[in-house]
């Protein structure tokens, strides 16, 4: 029903309903909504009762202010699942098409920004490149990549998944990394190079990605905020300890 009539459900509620299902099943993300004139004249409802509606759902994430600019649905979201696969397997599982911008590629020392057992004047690969999904920037990541595992890195095309050219050009199979993950805001030239604000809130991973013990790669990436979340299933790992292990524990 997209029709808004009296009765126990109130308006903002139907409102908020017939938004919802627009949002949902007929407007692509990204899309501008009506504005609140136009909702409060075509469903013969009060500009506050429009508020209300569109409140909750930008609550809910259905839906985005932009200053200045007007209501739009929220942007897709890509969910991170915690295994060890590159961006563009990941992508592509999704029904996503990823394409990769290479910044720079070149020769350096990483001195101690980089764990990959070297010594400080050692050169290691330093990779700069923006990941993007459906065209639209997603992440840009900055990686150092062992001289001794992947040498002649530099000459390979990194346009693609850099895990697939160390499977295939090297034999190697990348079986254990260690990630941390943390919140920053867009400085000016990743904010440049993301599409985003200056401050925008960023999703940050640092991985040092091994091959029987042999670490092969120390890559962080900048992800989008508005973009990105992360999913983690979590278990008990130890059955039976704690004070509160019959009962699974205390959350």
């Amino acid at each position: 029903m997209n029709e808004i009539v009296d009765g126990p459900k109130p308006k903002h509620a139907q409102l908020r309903e017939i938004l919802r299902r627009l949002a949902e099943q007929e407007l692509a993300p990204g899309s501008p909504i009506p504005s609140e004139r136009d909702l409060a004249e075509r469903y013969g409802v009060s500009r506050i009762t429009v508020r209300a509606a569109v409140g909750q759902l930008v609550a809910d994430g259905l839906l985005t202010r932009a200053k200045g600019r007007g209501t739009f649905t929220a942007k897709r979201r890509y969910d991170l699942q915690l295994f060890l696969a590159s961006f563009t397997s990941d992508m592509k599982a999704r029904g996503v098409e990823p394409s990769t911008e290479v910044i720079s590629c070149g020769q350096a020392a990483p001195g101690s920004k980089a764990s990959l057992g070297l010594e400080s004047d050692e050169y290691a690969y330093r990779v700069v490149r923006l990941r993007k999904a459906d065209g639209a920037p997603l992440a840009l990541e900055a990686g150092w990549y062992s001289p001794h595992m992947l040498p002649e890195l530099d000459r390979c095309d990194l346009t693609g998944s850099i895990y697939e050219i160390i499977a295939t050009r090297y034999g190697i199979q990348l079986d254990h990394a260690r990630q941390t993950v943390w919140a920053e805001t867009a400085d000016a030239e990743t904010a440049k190079a993301l599409d985003v604000r200056k401050g925008s809130p960023l999703l940050v991973f640092r991985r040092v990605a091994s091959s029987d013990g042999r670490p092969c790669e120390d890559v962080t990436s900048w992800y989008r905020g508005d973009l990105y979340q992360v999913t983690m299933q979590l278990d008990r790992t130890v059955p039976g300890t704690g004070p509160n292990s019959a009962k699974g524990g205390t959350r």
